[in-house]
């Protein structure tokens, strides 16, 4: 054997052992090596031998070389047989079946045993005697003792490597997810700062832009593409440029943020708005300037609102009315300075309590639930009241009370303002007393005592009573004012005037014209005769003896009388001048009596000065006038005619009324006389207004006498003749039904034929004469004209509104037109319109007027807009309307009952007044839940409105009459909302 050979074999080894720095490298190189020097064919590394309780010992396969078997199976646990396990370096034979234990691919029979000192063994095989000259025991001990040693470096270098690669994996890892972080901020920033309302930008130290939102993109219009890398020179004036340059810089100088506001105005849109603008230098860890980061803020409507809130704080202290603030439940929370002037309370004395402190005692209990039930339904109430100051002081105030809504509709707050208006009301009753009222006797002058007799003959008119106007004058009273002066005289007239007002009844009133002149008005008188014993109770109080410090003055008293009503019309003037007359006559009988006015003898004196010849010679004078109240078609709002009304200029008395003249000619052929100027001056008018622009056609009436003349179709004839410009469809002739009723086959003649000649005839005051369908039939009127009486009292007489269907049903069912007279207000319009009749004129219109006037009207004339939505009721909707009024008209009975102008109450039983009746009928016929809903509701209100009317006729019957009309303006609340409630469910039917 060659020495060289073997120390070639060791070089190669250890040069092998020294050139893998890693654990499995050096194993598998190592054994290629000893594979090539000993020729054996296969071999594998064995580590970490391990014996288990069964006394197997297994090993992990490291690395093999030579059979493909073995080499699958590296990175397991094989089992070593007992021969192969311990011992020295060995070449063993025969171990073909200890061997075929290792699974290997070819039958080995020989195996070089290496043992790898604390790691394992290398096993070398092969399938016969290898041919080696090599001392194959000796040779490798020393070789497998180094092993160990590298073996272990290049453990300690796998470890240090495993480190390093786990530190460069941590650290990428680190880095990646720092990466990520970073991302995830700048986008998170990016997006903050887009979406951010604010404008945001940022510039390097020399004004430079390195970034903006899209919010200050608005501002330059351009995008930040186009901003970045440009400064502000080239966006704004050199002006502006410099402002935002020297802001810039002192940020930067100050080292922190600093503050400034400007008005900016956005390129992109053209708004201008004031924007609060914050400044920050932005620096690097070395505490360099990287540049300045800006943030603008637009306070617009901040500083708006603040000014706003800064004038309303200063409203609310500085108002001259009270203000004061409570929460739903009536605290107080907040009061202004003037509220403290008005009331003496403090701030801190008001706020914490409720307004109640403030109370007068005055409003009764009554009063404040109407006023909570205002605020919660409509959210608002205004009105005067009486309050109390903190020394106890009366004081009236005018109060406004507004509720406040929270954010979701709900009432937060309620807000009270008020004035003092002490002085006003002190002030209005000054004037007042001045104005109504005598100074010397503290009576009623002249202008109340007028007011007073109007409202008494309205009252004696509704309750069907008569009332006595007594005109007194006292017998002697200029001697007083001579004989003992002035003063004397005054101090006797209110001594008197004390005494004759004690001697009348509590309704009654006592009134000074002037002078010794009083006139007493009587009120509920049954007869004549009622009023004997009052007047005679008061001309004995006027001639009392009246003891002055002068001495004693008494005197007598005549007194003239007169009543209402008469047969004729009479008004406030002329009771006042017959009353007047009456008392001239007794003095003339020998004063210190009474005289009653005589109204037959009065007529009889008229009649002889107001004579024919009077009348004929206002007709030839040219005196007579006409005026022309409108007829118009509701619905469409447009004026289809105009009736002719007569009036007498009067050169003294003035504009007169055909009451005061035509009376006196019914039975007159000055009556035809009159007629024809009336049809003559109408046919001028029509022609005049055509002429004009305005075609418009004319009704004049008709008097029964002139009907009757033989020829009247004839002189109708030639009129028309006369006037060709008017046209006979422009003409109608107006017949009252009871002159029409008189000869009703000469009238039905006399209709026909004006008829042919073209002129429309209608049937006047229909209605109020004995109609029938006979006669309808037979008279061919083509036009109704409902009589006014009818119209007028429809919304509270059920009848009436009866009557005024029955005669719409009959003008439909002969094909005649319907017009109504006397329709005073819109809701006479909408009823009647629900009822069917689209005709009507009245003061609800417009009242009669000149000729000239009426162009102008038509073309200003605009009909009420709720006209236009209402339609025409159908039969199952009538009931409803008829139920409204039947609880108006209760209602309105039970007002009477408690005024004394009707001495029985209406049904009081709820369930047996005819409403009820209604309620109970429809409530049987109504399948819908709705409308039993509906019904309930209405059921509810029209009990409460007979509990709250039997509680009022308690307190009446108690003697607190005066307490029991203080509800009067709850009942009527509540009938209002019992016909909101009806009118509701008549639109729900109009639905259905």
């Amino acid at each position: 054997m060659n020495p060289g050979h073997v120390l070639s074999v060791l070089y190669d080894l250890a040069l092998t052992m020294g050139a893998e720095v890693r654990l499995e490298p050096l194993l598998k190189r190592v054994l290629q090596r000893l594979l090539f020097h000993t020729a054996f064919p296969a071999g594998l590394v064995l580590l970490d031998p391990q014996a288990d309780e069964a006394g197997t010992t297994w090993a992990l396969c490291a690395t093999a070389v030579g059979d493909h078997r073995l080499a699958a199976r590296v990175g397991q646990r094989v089992a070593l047989p007992c021969q192969l396990r311990a011992g020295e370096v060995a070449l063993l034979a025969d171990c073909a079946e200890g061997l075929a234990q290792l699974g290997g691919s070819r039958p080995y029979t020989h195996v070089l045993r290496l043992p790898i000192p604390g790691e394992g063994l290398i096993l070398l095989l092969a399938p016969g005697a290898p041919h080696t000259s090599l001392p194959l025991t000796q040779l490798f001990q020393p070789v497998l003792r180094n092993l160990t040693k590298a073996m272990g470096l290049c453990r300690a270098s796998d470890e240090l490597t495993q480190r390093l690669i786990t530190d460069r994996d941590q650290a990428r890892s680190d880095l990646a997810l720092a990466l990520q972080r970073s991302e995830q901020e700048r986008t998170f920033l990016r997006n903050l700062t887009d979406t951010f309302p604010d404008l945001v930008w940022i510039k390097d130290p020399d004004g430079v832009y390195l970034a903006c939102n899209p919010r200050f993109e608005r501002l330059y219009g351009h995008l930040e593409s186009e901003i970045v890398g440009r400064r502000d020179t080239n966006f704004v004036s050199p002006e502006m440029a410099e402002f935002f340059r020297q802001n810039d810089l002192a940020a930067i100088a100050a080292d922190g943020p600093t503050m400034n506001e400007e008005w900016l105005t956005f390129a992109a849109d053209g708004y201008c708005g004031l924007f609060e603008t914050t400044k920050v230098p932005m620096r690097d860890a070395l505490g360099q300037v990287l540049g300045v980061l800006g943030v603008a803020r637009d306070i617009t409507e901040r500083r708006r609102a603040e000014s706003q809130q800064l004038l309303a704080t200063s409203v609310f202290t500085h108002a001259r009315e009270g203000i004061m603030i409570t929460t739903v439940d009536g605290t107080i929370i907040e009061v202004n300075d003037t509220f403290t002037e008005i009331t003496g309370y403090t701030r801190s004395e008001a706020v914490g309590n409720n307004p109640r402190l403030l109370q007068s005692g005055r409003q009764a209990p009554e009063f404040y639930a109407a006023l909570w039930r205002d605020l919660r339904e409509h959210g608002q109430w205004s009105g005067e009241l009486w309050n109390r100051r903190k020394n106890g002081e009366l004081f009236a105030e005018l109060l406004t009370i507004s509720a406040v809504l929270g954010q979701g509709g709900e009432v937060a707050h309620y807000v009270a303002l008020f004035s003092d208006i002490s002085k006003l009301k002190e002030h209005e009753r000054k004037l007042e007393q001045i104005a109504h009222y005598d100074s010397a006797t503290l009576l009623p002058n002249r202008v109340l005592l007028a007011d007073r007799l109007q409202q008494a003959m309205a009252q004696a008119h509704r309750r069907g009573q008569a009332l006595a106007v007594v005109y007194l004058d006292l017998d002697g009273f200029k001697a007083v004012n001579e004989q003992r002066g002035h003063d004397v005289g005054d101090q006797y007239l209110a001594e008197i005037a004390v005494r004759m007002k004690a001697a009348l009844r509590e309704g009654d009133t006592l009134a000074r014209l002037g002078g010794d002149e009083f006139v007493a008005v009587l009120m509920d008188l049954a007869s004549a005769e009622d009023c004997v014993p009052l007047l005679v109770k008061l001309t004995q109080a006027a001639t009392e003896v009246v003891e002055l410090g002068a001495g004693r003055v008494q005197l007598s008293a005549s007194a003239g009388v007169t009543l209402y009503p008469q047969t004729e019309a009479v008004d406030a003037d002329q009771l006042m001048r017959q009353a007047d007359q009456a008392m001239y006559q007794a003095k003339l009988a020998g004063r210190n009596r009474y005289h009653f006015f005589d109204p037959e003898q009065d007529r009889n004196l008229r009649g002889h000065h107001e004579s024919i010849d009077q009348i004929r010679h206002a007709l030839e004078a040219g005196e007579f006038v006409l005026h022309y109240q409108p007829r118009v078609n509701l619905h469409s709002g447009a004026v289809v005619g105009a009736e002719a009304l007569i009036r007498w200029q009067h050169p003294t008395r003035g504009l007169l009324a055909p009451a005061h003249f035509l009376p006196v000619i019914e039975n007159h052929p000055l009556a035809v006389d009159v007629g024809d100027w009336v049809i003559n001056t109408a046919l001028s008018q029509v022609e005049r207004w055509r002429e004009q622009g305005l075609d418009l056609p004319v009704s004049v009436n008709v008097s029964a006498r002139q009907l009757q003349q033989p020829d009247f179709v004839g002189q109708l004839r030639a009129m028309l003749a006369a006037h060709p410009g008017a046209g006979a469809s422009h003409l109608e002739l107006e017949i009252l039904e009871t002159s029409a009723l008189q000869d009703v086959n000469q009238v039905s003649q006399l209709l026909s034929a004006c008829a042919e000649l073209g002129v429309t005839c209608s049937l006047d005051d229909f209605g109020t004469g004995y109609s029938s369908l006979s006669y309808l039939k037979r008279l061919p009127a083509q036009v109704l004209k409902i009589d006014q009486s009818f119209v007028r009292d429809m919304l509270h007489d059920p009848d009436d509104l009866a009557i005024l269907e029955g005669v719409l049903g009959l003008a439909t069912a002969f094909h005649r037109q319907a017009v109504a007279e006397g329709m005073e207000t819109v809701e006479h319009g909408v009823m009647l319109l629900q009822l069917g009749c689209r005709l009507a004129q009245g003061y609800g219109i417009a009242r009669p007027m000149p000729a000239e006037q009426m162009p102008d009207w038509v073309r200003t004339w605009q009909p009420d807009p709720r006209w236009a939505r209402t339609r025409t009721l159908g039969p199952h909707e009538l009931p409803i309307l008829y139920a409204g009024i039947e609880h108006r008209a209760w209602v309105a009975a039970m007002d009477a009952c408690l005024e004394g102008r009707r001495q029985a109450p209406p049904e009081m039983a709820h369930e047996r007044c005819r409403f009820s009746e209604w309620l109970a009928r429809v409530a049987t016929e109504d399948e819908d839940e709705a409308g039993r809903e509906a019904l309930g509701a209405i059921d509810l209100l029209h009990r409460r409105v007979h509990s709250l009317a039997e509680d009022m006729l308690t307190l009446r019957a108690a003697r607190r009459g005066a307490e029991a009309l203080a509800l009067a303006d709850q009942l009527h609340q509540l009938r209002d909302a019992l016909l909101m409630h009806l009118e509701a469910l008549l639109q729900t039917r109009r639905a259905h």
